[in-house]
């Protein structure tokens, strides 16, 4: 159980009060934890407040623009559960201010669409799973402002304050349902994802509309985007104030030789003219034109029948209900592109791995197979089932 509504967070401020929470974190099976944090004008998240929850009745408050949280490291990297709503920010944020991440992560969002919630906010869960109302009118506050009013900090402090009550009725329905370690499966890969540290050379992947390139322009824009990712984070700005993407892709498709080209390249504005920009800019150009262009990813034996489209279409539809029917949210269960990948890689990819093989790879792959089929039972929902007339034949 997690602390009730009349305990008052207690404000750290101090390395000898850090270092008191860390030790009692130590001993602690788990604890709630979430972050505040801004990053809308900079490359790196501001990282402004770090709420906890632990046993007994414990709610806390660390100011870390007072105190280092290094010492934190220690206890996430303990065998304690961590329990965090929506972690994927939060995982970021305490990777730059710790140096790590948890080893034991338990993401209530993830967890949530495992027993009948899609994609669920933290008040959705408050209401669903405790009948209690939070509280989220403070949703624009500057985290940054020292010192924060109090309804601020309770606002925080109730982020966390019933945050292992939640953890506590989700590890109960999933372990019913027998669904614990599928849980713990896919937070464990949110972890790992947390954990990785950005690659400049991929950054052109998440570029709008580069994913069209192909060849020598793809090349430009892999080189273009990784400067512009070092460049944000030399600078600790947004990367769209270094160069935005429209810019990124005209450079890529039409690479200018020199400033006055890059002056008339559609997007470029006057920040990406200057001094060492525009020469980092224009070198980043040039090296992308001598680069060999990217491979295209090969992820095994490729599908080259023309029914691909309807097959994608048949089985998005089937699992669609199929999900609702197990209870567990559409998306965790698999993407419109987990399938397009399992049909078109003949039966690999995320669909033939782990707890989804069986749950939905095998009924997938008999499909494809031609020894099972999608018909209407009486209600007019759609089922797999086997097909007879290649059950006889198979005779």
């Amino acid at each position: 159980m997690s602390v009730d509504a009349t305990t008052t967070p207690r404000w750290v401020d101090t390395d000898t009060a850090l270092a008191e929470v860390v030790d009692q974190l130590a001993d602690a099976p788990a604890f709630a934890l979430d972050t505040e944090f801004h990053r809308e004008r900079t490359y790196f998240p501001k990282l402004a407040l770090v709420q906890l929850s632990y046993e007994p009745d414990q709610l806390v408050l660390i100011d870390p623009l007072a105190v280092d949280l290094a010492p934190m490291a220690e206890v996430l990297e303990s065998d304690t559960t961590v329990v965090i709503h929506a972690a994927s920010q939060d995982l970021e944020v305490l990777r730059l201010a710790t140096g790590t991440v948890p080893r034991n992560l338990f993401d209530t969002q993830i967890a949530a669409g495992f027993v009948g919630y899609s994609n669920p906010s933290l008040a959705v869960l408050h209401t669903g799973l405790l009948d209690i109302a939070l509280n989220k009118s403070d949703r624009l506050t500057d985290w940054l402002v020292r010192p924060l009013p109090e309804q601020v900090l309770a606002y925080a402090a109730d982020d966390v304050r019933y945050l292992l009550q939640i953890h506590e009725r989700l590890v109960a329905e999933l372990t019913a349902d027998e669904r614990l370690e599928w849980a713990l499966s896919e937070c464990d890969l949110e972890r790992a994802r947390g954990a990785e540290t950005k690659d400049p050379d991929e950054a052109w992947r998440r570029v709008k509309g580069a994913g069209r390139l192909r060849g020598r322009p793809a090349a430009v824009a892999r080189s273009v985007a990784a400067w512009r990712e070092r460049r944000a984070a030399e600078l600790d700005i947004p990367v769209r104030h270094v160069l935005g993407d429209l810019a990124l892709v005209s450079i890529a498709q039409r690479p200018p030789r020199d400033a006055a080209a890059l002056a008339k390249v559609r997007g470029v504005d006057s920040r990406a003219l200057k001094g060492d920009s525009a020469t980092g800019l224009l070198e980043a150009v040039a090296a992308g034109q001598q680069a060999e262009p990217p491979a295209r990813e090969s992820k095994g034996p490729r599908r080259t029948d023309a029914n691909l489209g309807p097959a994608v279409a048949l089985l998005s539809s089937w699992l669609t209900q199929y999900a609702h029917e197990l209870r567990i949210d559409t998306q965790l269960l698999a993407t419109r592109k987990d399938i397009e990948h399992f049909v078109e890689h003949t039966g690999r990819g995320r669909l033939a791995d782990g707890w989804r093989r069986d749950l939905v790879g095998r009924p997938m792959q008999d499909l494809l197979d031609g020894s099972a089929a999608l018909a209407f039972d009486a209600e007019r929902g759609i089922v797999l089932e086997p097909r007879r007339d290649r059950a006889a034949n198979l005779r």
